[in-house]
């Protein structure tokens, strides 16, 4: 009789096969080791990235049509055949001993349902040179050195029991940018759930040329501003127009004073969160 894995490691994916095969170098030796399964889902047909996951031994599910990465996920969820189920982005690099330390986590806190690690930025190439002010042009996350329960972990490095997802329901896949997975863990944490942040389970989020250069980054942090403004909107918690403005402001300031080309990508996000802003009282 075959045995049922003991965790499932969903990776969401779309056109990106040059990052997914890097993201599977670095995880599958992990889950082979700890009896895991890898299941790579792919965000409508795909097939150059398919045929990478299917050369590092990885299950694959795809799409009919590009959906959205919470779409993806939920039929990640719908496939995996484990138990916690591990989110991570396609475009990480995981450390070795990182799968370790994150099913250890889960393992040691019974009543936790939701883990995540640490995500460090890795702008290959150079990227755009920062002051070292600012937090880097792309999703990190870091609380520190210490286990800890938070409000919040990012779906780049995540598990999660299939208990929660059976009782919280969905991801919400009218969400394609910003609040994909807040908008789930919000859900989770109303009915009384608990994350736990795993110092130990850090693993790289990875940016490589042209993805890296500047004039790209600003690109997707515009248009995640946009996404942004709205999410907020959506929760009720969006500012003024006047405070939008004025972090514009601000981040131009911060540019000129300090020569700091990472503020250019904030300033592009917070431009992004002002069009929408001006776009919603025009309607």
């Amino acid at each position: 009789m075959t045995r049922s894995p003991t965790a499932s490691i969903v990776i969401p994916t779309r056109h990106r096969a040059g990052y997914l095969d890097v993201a599977l170098a670095s995880i599958v030796p992990q889950a082979r080791k700890a009896g895991a399964e890898v299941l790579v889902v792919a965000d409508g047909p795909d097939p150059e990235s398919a045929g990478v996951a299917r050369r590092h031994g990885a299950r694959v599910a795809s799409l009919p049509r590009a959906s959205g990465a919470n779409a993806a996920r939920n039929l990640g969820v719908r496939e995996a055949r484990g138990d916690p189920i591990v989110f991570v982005d396609d475009d990480v690099d995981a450390p070795p001993g990182w799968l370790d330390a994150l099913l250890a986590g889960v393992t040691a806190h019974p009543d936790h349902e939701v883990f995540g690690g640490p995500i460090h930025a890795r702008l290959e190439g150079g990227g755009p040179r920062a002051c070292g002010r600012e937090p880097p042009p792309i999703t990190t996350l870091d609380y520190g050195h210490q286990d800890r329960d938070v409000a919040l972990v990012w779906s780049a490095n995540m598990a999660v029991r299939r208990r929660a997802l059976e009782r919280v329901g969905a991801f919400d896949e009218t969400l394609r940018v910003r609040g994909d997975e807040e908008d789930w863990e919000r859900r989770y944490t109303a009915t009384g759930g608990r994350i736990r942040y795993l110092a130990s389970a850090g693993l790289e989020h990875r940016r490589t040329p042209p993805d890296s250069a500047l004039r790209t980054l600003s690109r997707a942090a515009y248009g995640y501003g946009r996404n942004a403004r709205r999410y907020d909107v959506r929760k009720g918690v969006a500012p003024a127009i006047a405070s939008e403005l004025r972090t514009v402001l601000g981040c131009a300031w911060h540019v000129l004073r300090r020569r700091c080309a990472t503020g250019v990508v904030l300033g592009a996000e917070a431009a992004g969160r002002l069009r929408e802003a001006l776009a919603e009282r025009a309607r």
